[in-house]
């Protein structure tokens, strides 16, 4: 997640802890295979219990923390034909420690470079992922996202990412940030091994009650989806269509004529929500606190509260925090009001009632858009928010994570010789329509 309120390097090497396997430092630990040519490689990103494997979130803090068991994503994989090829660094505590945070970068595994320029950086928090992707260690990947966190690093390096709806995938065994936003997903380099990814890590979980909320007939068979080359008489409501920037405005009319030669319309809506901000970044603060703790007392580690993670990280400053320090820890153990937590869900529900009048409004089968501007460069002294000044700022996922929708999005464009992609975004449960819109889309670019 990127954060700055309401948006959300030193390479260390630790020899006994850390063993980078690539030259983008994409990946902390790789284990190869020796046995089945035939399974699936994988790359894991590193807040996902993996057994007997240490499950880090990036941070030194948690360098012992060996997980007992794996996390139920990665059981379904392995009974799926997958194999676990490594850990992915990631942008440590899912860029979930400061409001200055560097994207890419974390105590453990050090920066993550952007697939195409090493001065660029490959956004986070599912950096590693990302690039082990779009590098070609491995065709898919496994991250997590609470805002962005999937979706702009695929997007920033031209790859397909899929955020699910919130409950289709389980979170057990996955070190949290929100209950409320948390999901896994597929990263990989076509919709169609996204697809079966999302199909074979997808279904309910006794240890998640987010996942009790699949609908009884749900279709999980995802890999049907790729099949359909037609957007014949579906609608997309076009998310920000009021940039003015004159890049987005010839990304757009290119979009219109996307959807168009497949049949389908987009729509220029009148789109009045105002974001959240406030409320969502309260209820992320809130939960962190209590979701961390409540993995960290069942874990090995030897730090088992937030207290004690921040304790760990001003002993060892020099080590954790040499660019930016750890404001939003501060900040989640100061934010315990109960009823300021309860109106924060009151209105993230409303705002999820007024997407869908707005869907319902213009006739919309999907949202659709530029899932954000290009790559910035990494800035060790103003953080992603400064950097990020120096490029386009649109993003099209906001409401989606805060909402628990489904977005995909697919590489289409190059802006300064940097990927941009398409971004689809539909109502809850609704992960196979916009798997079927995106491979669509897809086709067309190769068409």
């Amino acid at each position: 997640m990127i954060y700055k309120k309401a948006n959300f390097i030193l390479i260390l090497f630790f020899s006994i802890v850390i063993s980078a396997k690539d030259i983008k430092n994409s990946l902390i630990e790789s284990y190869p295979n020796h046995s089945n040519s035939n399974l699936v490689n994988i790359v894991i990103k590193d807040n996902i219990d993996i057994e007997n494997r240490v499950t880090s979130a990036g941070s030194i803090a948690l360098k012992d923390n060996i997980a007992s068991q794996n996390a139920f994503v990665i059981k379904k994989l392995l009974s799926a034909n997958y194999h676990i090829y490594g850990k992915a660094n990631l942008s440590e505590w899912a860029n979930f420690r400061s409001e200055d945070s560097v994207s890419g970068w974390s105590s453990y595994g050090g920066q993550t470079l952007h697939f195409k320029d090493d001065n660029f950086n490959p956004c986070g928090s599912s950096s590693g992922s990302a690039v082990a992707v779009a590098t070609g260690i491995v065709e898919i990947s496994i991250g997590t996202e609470t805002n962005g966190s999937i979706t702009c690093p695929s997007s920033v390096n031209g790859i397909v990412g899929m955020k699910p709806t919130v409950g289709l995938v389980s979170r057990s065994g996955i070190i949290p940030i929100a209950s409320s936003q948390d999901t896994a997903g597929p990263m990989g380099n076509s919709v169609e091994i996204v697809a079966k990814t999302l199909e074979a890590i997808s279904g309910t979980d006794p240890e998640d009650p987010a996942t009790f909320l699949i609908p009884p007939q749900f279709e999980y068979n995802f890999s049907d989806a790729i099949k359909n080359e037609t957007l014949e008489g579906k609608r997309f409501g076009l998310l920000n269509r009021e940039n003015t920037n004159s890049i987005i405005i010839s990304l757009h009319d290119e979009i219109r004529r996307i959807i168009e030669s497949l049949g389908g319309e987009v729509v220029e809506i009148v789109d009045n929500r105002v974001y959240p901000d406030e409320e969502e970044y309260y209820i992320l603060l809130y939960e962190f606190k209590v979701g961390l703790e409540e993995y960290l007392e069942k874990s090995i580690s030897s730090n088992k509260t937030l207290e004690e993670i921040i304790k760990f990280n001003e002993a060892n400053k020099e080590l954790t925090m040499p660019y930016f320090g750890q404001d939003i820890f501060y900040q989640s153990l100061e934010s315990t009001n109960y009823l300021r937590y309860l109106w924060s869900k009151r209105a993230i529900k409303n705002s999820y009632k007024k997407t869908l009048s707005l869907m319902k409004k213009f006739e919309l089968d999907a949202f659709i858009g530029i899932t954000r501007g290009p790559a910035w460069k990494i800035n060790y002294q103003d953080g992603d928010w400064g950097a990020m000044q120096e490029t386009i700022l649109i993003s099209s996922g906001g409401y989606a994570a805060h909402n628990g929708m489904p977005h995909i999005t697919i590489p289409y464009f190059e802006v300064n010789n940097m990927p941009v992609g398409i971004s689809i975004i539909g109502r809850r449960w609704d992960d196979k329509l916009i798997i079927e819109y995106a491979s669509a889309i897809e086709k067309s670019r190769y068409n």
